[in-house]
């Protein structure tokens, strides 16, 4: 008689572990890793400016005081400090955001205080990986998730317009004075204008589709190890450097015309204090011009290199950020035209508000 066959039951079945997240990295290699980077990025950071010289004017054989010579050592000295800037800082911040995924950013601004709100929304808008283009999917997420109209508002103002590649390119080129001064009026722009149009009480004139839209996200979050948060750093820094990189060397480029064929002081009649119509023409000129932080702060150094008011050429970048015509345009699909209008007029006023402070104060 053959023995009868052995069965397992199902429940016996040796169950694979879930899969991990990474390699684990210890504190101390990390610390340790990225001390090393750091002074190393902070050595080659410190030749840039002598080997622009050297380049310009010992192997191009250009005369530093001519209009050519002018430009090119310029090119060629921002070009690398901008970029090693925006390579340090992109991956720090692309680190940082691992902590703050869409659906945890929603959770901390949903059910807030309104004012509160406006505040911590302008405030995470400075770190989390959002721009104008993805406004519609961003809006109907918070929307969905109770995230009052003024509180979003805040935060996608403050998101392109105030956020880490606009610090570091006004830090890298005007001083660390400038940025925190376009980071402090950028935030208050964006809390109050938010703010405003909470009050005006306009959630009727969101578009009716979007309350039709269940909010279908993942609500799961796995748990990173440092090795994934890294992994990300370096993530972000393929996918945000190697995007806006044409928009610095073509910022740059037309930073490095001005510096070096536009005469000294002209630019003080057209962008001047004493030009009192030029910061609402500022404004009026960067609304239909498309463009983000790494194409338009170069182009900004230059200007007041020549002699424009700050508060003049500071509204300007804020209005080629938040206020393009393109971003209108996709805003549009979500809000109707009454509610798109009032949010271009409280952004513009906070704008020209800012301009005009800085050039009276400054």
């Amino acid at each position: 008689m053959q023995p009868l066959p052995s069965f397992k039951k199902h429940s016996e079945t040796p169950v694979s572990p879930p899969p991990v997240h990474g390699k684990r990295l210890s504190p101390f290699s990390v610390c340790g890793g990225g001390l090393v980077g750091v002074v190393a990025w902070y050595l080659l950071y410190r030749q840039l400016l002598p080997l622009s010289g050297y380049l310009a004017f010992g192997l191009l054989g250009l005369q530093p005081e001519s209009h050519l010579g002018a430009s090119v050592q310029f090119f060629l000295y921002d070009t690398p400090k901008v970029l090693m800037l925006l390579l340090l800082v992109v991956y720090g911040v692309g680190v940082i955001r691992s902590f703050f995924t869409p659906e945890r950013t929603r959770r901390l601004l949903a059910g807030r205080h309104e004012a509160t709100g406006n505040v911590l929304a302008a405030l995470l808008g400075i770190v989390t990986p959002f721009c104008s283009c993805s406004a519609v999917p961003l809006f109907i997420g918070f929307v969905t998730a109770g995230v009052p109209l003024g509180v979003t508002f805040s935060f996608l103002i403050a998101a392109p317009m105030v956020n880490e590649i606009a610090l570091v390119l006004l830090y890298g080129l005007l001083g660390w004075k400038v940025a925190a001064l376009y980071l402090g009026t950028g935030l208050l722009v964006a809390m109050v204008a938010g703010w405003v149009i909470g009050r005006l009480g306009m959630e009727d004139y969101v578009e009716d589709w979007v309350r039709d839209v269940l909010d279908a996200s993942d609500s799961s979050e796995d748990e990173h190890t440092w090795a994934t948060r890294l992994r990300y750093g370096r993530e972000a820094v393929r996918d945000i450097v190697g995007k806006v990189w044409p928009y610095v060397v073509g910022g740059i480029f037309v930073g490095a015309v001005i510096h070096g064929y536009v005469p000294q002081g002209m630019m003080a009649s057209i962008m001047g204090k004493d030009a009192w119509w030029s910061v609402p023409a500022a404004v009026l000129l960067g609304v239909p011009m498309y463009s983000n932080a790494a194409g338009i702060v170069p182009i900004i150094h230059a200007l007041l290199e020549k002699g424009a008011a700050l508060g003049t050429a500071l509204a300007f970048m804020m209005s080629v950020i938040a206020l393009s015509f393109p971003e209108m345009v996709i805003l549009r699909k979500v809000l109707k035209v009454r509610l798109v209008m009032v949010f271009a007029a409280v952004v513009a006023t906070g704008i020209l508000l800012v301009g005009f402070l800085f050039n009276l104060v400054i």
